[in-house]
């Protein structure tokens, strides 16, 4: 399968020139040693890394605790994304202020969407996004291996002297999220029924609801540049007290105001609601962490989930090296 270039939705911009020739020629024949990548966020950065192995040296932009759908390039980071001899990002508008960064990028260096070959029936389109995808594929680690796959095979275009190393490191990276999937499903399951809502700052976790099979609520919407109302805290407050929901969640990357609204309303109307954690949704934990990986992030998650909703899962996750309870 031949690799195309970028693939930026349409409503942000429709540029011919990140298939431009120069591109073509400035990465035929690969140099020796290892070569430069640049990439957006850190789920990327991490898969990245993970399957270019000592062939690359991978470098992230967006970091620990950031907001991707509001991040806006600075002059650094467009020197970082020229540097590099290839650039990955998310796609499905999740990075949309870049999107001009990736544009002059994409005119002189090769840049690719990692969710570019996933099965289009497979991504979420919500009525409130306006008609794009949803880009939240790392919560679904079935959908975000299909994207370490996806980073294989360019890498493996890329530099054709060393495609079987991305692939045999793809395939050993690929058996550790089966392992994590079996894992949350196994600990989510144990979730009683009635409890089985997930509430948290924004809709970033519809494809994980659909892969464990919970109901999510979202206070904003899919981008945090939506704001939420007094209206629609009002009606998450009703729904916590009628279905006697224990515990909300706050995310690392989005402010924990709306949350803490809902706790206190829920109280005043008699409910008994915790703030189960925090989660990790468009950024991982600290660099140098286990959360700070990709599979520790989502081993974060269902285990936090999973123990506040009710479930029962190991106070560490599931190989013991979680850093908090």
């Amino acid at each position: 399968m031949r690799l195309s270039r970028i693939n930026i939705v349409a409503a942000l911009v429709v540029c011919v020139a990140f298939v431009s020739s120069g591109c073509n020629s400035e990465t035929s024949g690969k140099s020796k040693g290892p070569y430069r990548i640049t990439c957006t966020v850190g789920m990327i950065t991490d898969i990245v890394r993970q399957v270019a192995g000592d062939k690359a040296d991978v470098e992230g932009i967006i970091g620990e605790g950031v907001d991707p759908h509001l991040y806006q390039a600075t002059r650094s980071d467009i020197n970082k994304l020229m540097a590099a001899d290839i650039v990955f990002y998310n796609g499905l508008m999740l990075e949309g202020k870049m999107a001009d960064a990736l544009v002059k990028v994409g005119r002189k260096r090769p840049v690719y969407a990692a969710t570019e070959f996933v099965d289009k029936s497979r991504l979420l389109e919500p009525p409130e996004f306006d008609g794009h995808h949803d880009p939240h594929l790392w919560m679904d680690p079935t959908l975000w291996k299909k994207c370490a796959e996806t980073i294989a095979k360019t890498l493996g275009e890329f530099d054709p002297a060393n495609k079987s190393h991305y692939f045999k490191n793809y395939e050993r990276y690929a058996q550790q999220i089966d392992k994590l999937h079996e894992y949350a499903q196994k600990s989510l399951s144990t979730i009683p029924e009635k409890s089985r809502v997930l509430v948290t700052a924004h809709d970033a976790f519809n494809y994980f609801a659909r892969a464990y099979d919970l109901e999510v609520k979202g206070i904003q919407g899919i981008s945090t540049e939506s704001e939420a109302g007094l209206k629609d805290i009002n009606q998450l407050v009703d729904l916590l007290v009628q279905r006697g929901i224990r515990a909300v969640f706050v995310e690392s990357s989005v402010s924990d105001k709306n949350v803490k609204a809902l706790v206190e309303g829920a109280a005043a109307k008699g409910g008994k609601v915790t703030i189960g954690g925090t989660l990790f949704s468009d950024a991982m934990g600290r660099p140098g962490s286990y959360e700070g990986t990709y599979i520790g992030m989502i081993d974060h998650n269902v285990t936090k989930i999973t123990r506040a909703l009710g479930g029962k899962a190991p106070q560490k996750g599931m190989q013991g090296k979680l850093s908090g309870g």
